[in-house]
């Protein structure tokens, strides 16, 4: 026992003797600063994106505060982003935000976070396959809004703020789809409560978005059918006022209320869709309420109750 723990450990003192023979004969030929940071500079032109990282971090650890530990920075963002390693990339560029606040190019850093962002929102087979990025989790798409929109806020002369506005935009219509689709689904599943919020969040955070219509259809729907016409009609009125061309109104000025909605049976979702139905016809709420006339019986007075009564506990008097 005593012969294989010792051989055990001798192989592994071998192997690190021999990686650390690597990491120095990697850099063996670099001196200088300047050598290190043209090296990770033709790396990273030749898309050598792992070896510019490697040469990056080696000019940081040995010279931490040389005239290129900015730019090298800076750059080593930018490799991350690359090399597909976004959460590196975010996470270098938080750092150099903290470490050099007063730099030129920190616009730059505040726009690859962003990037980073943004790029992660689109998963491995999006790059491969038509996917709808409204139906995927949204928590990146946010951040990447918050990010560019803190880089307009601070910097709205930068280089980057044309494309990280335009970005913006699109994230916001994205942002506004996901929301769609959420108040379709509670729609869909008759809570109509749930999809009347979705869609007045649309309509009250997503101005400018062409979806701000759906959102403001949905909320028609919603108040329909939960028999509350009053909140209908108002929301028509709007909705026919900003967006009158909406499939939603019929030539008369009608509101289209849909007759089905989708509520798959067990059988349909055990087949793929091959079996069963996956229609239900669901009857709206009432959408007039119940006749109250204007004078209503009034209701008798109370007689007033004798001392006697209040002491003996209605049993005298």
């Amino acid at each position: 026992m005593r012969v294989l723990v010792l051989l055990v450990l001798s192989l592994l003192l071998m192997s690190c003797s021999i990686f650390d023979r690597e990491d120095r004969d990697e850099f063996a030929s670099l001196s200088t600063e300047e050598q290190f940071y043209t090296t990770a500079q033709r790396a990273l032109r030749a898309r050598n994106y792992r070896a510019a990282i490697a040469t990056y971090q080696g000019l940081e650890s040995r010279f931490p505060f040389g005239r290129f530990a900015a730019q090298g920075q800076l750059e080593l963002i930018y490799a991350y982003y690359r090399n597909l390693d976004l959460e590196a990339a975010r996470t270098a560029a938080d750092r150099f935000i903290r470490l050099h606040p007063d730099n030129p190019n920190i616009d730059y850093a505040y726009y690859m976070k962003g990037m980073s962002s943004f790029s992660e929102d689109s998963g491995f087979l999006a790059r491969f396959l038509p996917t709808d990025p409204s139906k995927r989790d949204p928590g990146r798409a946010r951040d990447a809004f918050a990010e560019f929109s803190l880089l307009l806020a601070l910097y709205p002369d930068s280089e980057y703020a044309a494309d990280a506005r335009a970005r913006m935009i699109f994230l916001r219509n994205t942002l506004a789809s996901y929301e769609i689709h959420v108040a379709e689904y509670y729609l869909e599943r008759r809570a109509y409560m749930a999809a009347l919020n979705r869609g007045r969040y649309i309509v009250e955070n997503f101005q400018g978005s062409p979806l701000v219509a759906d959102g403001m259809a949905i909320m028609v729907e919603c108040y329909l059918r939960m028999g509350l016409d009053d909140l209908a009609g108002t929301s028509l009125a709007l909705l026919k006022t900003n967006f009158p061309d909406h499939p939603s109104i019929d030539p008369q000025g009608n509101f289209i209320v849909r007759s089905d909605v989708t509520n798959p049976s067990l059988l349909y979702t055990v087949s793929f869709g091959l079996l069963g139905d996956n229609v239900d016809n669901t009857p709206l709420a009432p959408t007039t309420r119940p006749f109250r006339p204007e004078t209503q019986l009034e209701e008798p007075p109370k007689q007033r109750r004798s001392l006697l009564s209040i002491l003996t506990f209605g049993i005298f008097g």
